[in-house]
C-alpha cells in the first residue's frame, strides 16, 4: 500500500509512504483506490487542511505531514462487512493513495457513510460513498473531474440568489478559468440569467474561458483598473490572491454588494493585503450550506436539482476539456507539484491511477 504524504507548512515537500495491508476488523472493508481526479480544489484542501480539518479525514500519523484528500473511485478487495461484497465498486471521499479502510455505516442500496472513529463529527458530505454495482459506467472521469466542485458551484448560485444577489446586477469570478468557477458561471446562466457574469482571468487562460461561452464578458487581471463599472457587483473570489482581491474592492468601491471567498488557486498571493475597500469578505464553506439545504429540500430533491444542473453542465464543457491519464508514482507526485503550482492548463483533466 502506498500513499502521499505532504508537509503540512510546506506544501512542495512531498514522499511516498510504503505500509502493509491491515487485518480488517469486524464490518470494514478494504478498497483499492482505482482513480482520483486532481484539480486545484485539492490544494485547496491542503492549503485550508488545519483550518477547515481537511488533515482529519486520513491522518498519516505525524503531526507534521498530512495526506491530500481526492475525489476518485475505488473497488472493494477485501471485506469484514456482510452488507458489502468484495468487487463493489464506490465513488467518493479518498485519500491520496492507494488503499483505504472503511468501516460502512448507515448501509443503503445507494451507499453509506464511514463510520471510522476519527471520521465522526466531520462534514457528512465527504464522508458519503455511492455504490456504483460492480462494472464502470459512463463519464466517471468527468464525475470525479468536476462533480465535488460543481456541487460548490450549485450552493454558490443558490446562497446568493436566496440573498437576491444582494442587490447587485453583475457577478464577479476570479480565477474564471477554474472548474468551479465554470460551474458556478454555467448554473447562474442557466437559473439567474438576469445576473451579469464577469469572470477575471489571465491572459494565458482568456482563449479557453471565452470559448467556454458561459461568461457575459471575460477581463484580464490587467484590464481590472480600466473596467467600466455598469451597476453594482457581487465578487466570488476563487484564487486567493490576497492583491487582487484588494483591487478588485478598490475598483468597485461602493458598487460592491458582497465579497466571497471560496478556495484558493494561487497559494503564493495569500498574505499582504492592505485594509479592503467595501464588505469585508466572508468565506464561503460548501458543508454547512449543504446541509442546511438538504434539511430545507430534503436529499433526494437535493441531488436531484445538483444532478439536473450538473447533466446541462457537462454537456456543455465536454468539448473545452481533455482527459489525461496519469499512472506510476513518480508521474502522480509530479502531477501534484503542477497543481501546487498552477501550471496545469485548465483545459487539462488530471485522472490519476496506480497501476
Amino acid at each position: 500500500m502506498q500513499s502521499l504524504w505532504v508537509k503540512k507548512d510546506e506544501l512542495s515537500k512531498s514522499n511516498w509512504q510504503e505500509s502493509e495491508a491491515p487485518e480488517l476488523t469486524e464490518g470494514q472493508v478494504l478498497v483499492e483506490i482505482e482513480k482520483y481526479a486532481l484539480t486545484a480544489n485539492n490544494i485547496t484542501y491542503a492549503v485550508a487542511g488545519d483550518s477547515f480539518g481537511y488533515w482529519n479525514f486520513f491522518p498519516s500519523g505525524q503531526d507534521d505531514w498530512g495526506i491530500v484528500p481526492v475525489w476518485g473511485f475505488g473497488r472493494v478487495v477485501a471485506s469484514s462487512c456482510e452488507d458489502v461484497e468484495v468487487g463493489e465498486r464506490l465513488y467518493g471521499y479518498f485519500p491520496m493513495a492507494s488503499h483505504l479502510v472503511i468501516t460502512p455505516g448507515n448501509i443503503a442500496e445507494a451507499g453509506f457513510v464511514d463510520n471510522a472513529a476519527h471520521r465522526q463529527g466531520l462534514a457528512i458530505i465527504y464522508n458519503q460513498y455511492h455504490r456504483l454495482g460492480m462494472d464502470a459506467g459512463t463519464h466517471e472521469e468527468e464525475r470525479a473531474l468536476y462533480q465535488p466542485l460543481f456541487t460548490t458551484s450549485f450552493l454558490i448560485e443558490d446562497s446568493l440568489r436566496k440573498a437576491q444577489w444582494h442587490g447587485a446586477s453583475n457577478v464577479l469570478l476570479t480565477s474564471a478559468s477554474s472548474k468551479t468557477a465554470l460551474g458556478l458561471a454555467a448554473v447562474a446562466k442557466n437559473i439567474s440569467p438576469e445576473i451579469k457574469r464577469i469572470g477575471l482571468t489571465s491572459q494565458t487562460n482568456r482563449d479557453f474561458v471565452e470559448a467556454t461561452g458561459l461568461y457575459d464578458e471575460v477581463l484580464i487581471y490587467d484590464e481590472l483598473a480600466d473596467a467600466e463599472i455598469d451597476g453594482s457587483a457581487v465578487s466570488v473570489d476563487f484564487a486567493g490572491n490576497t492583491k487582487l482581491l484588494a483591487d478588485i474592492h478598490a475598483h468597485w468601491g461602493d458598487s460592491l454588494k458582497f465579497s466571497m471567498l471560496v478556495g484558493a488557486t494561487h497559494i503564493e498571493a495569500r498574505s499582504g493585503a492592505s485594509e479592503l475597500v467595501g464588505p469585508k469578505p466572508i468565506m464561503f464553506f460548501a458543508p454547512t450550506v449543504a446541509e442546511e439545504l438538504i434539511k430545507e429540500v430534503g436529499p433526494t430533491e437535493f441531488r436531484a436539482r445538483v444532478d439536473a444542473q450538473f447533466a446541462a453542465f457537462i454537456t456543455g464543457v465536454s468539448g473545452h476539456l481533455v482527459i489525461e491519464n496519469i499512472s506510476g508514482s513518480d508521474d502522480l507526485q509530479s502531477a501534484y507539484l503542477q497543481m501546487l503550482a498552477n501550471e496545469v492548463a485548465p483545459s487539462r483533466g488530471l485522472i490519476c491511477r496506480f497501476d
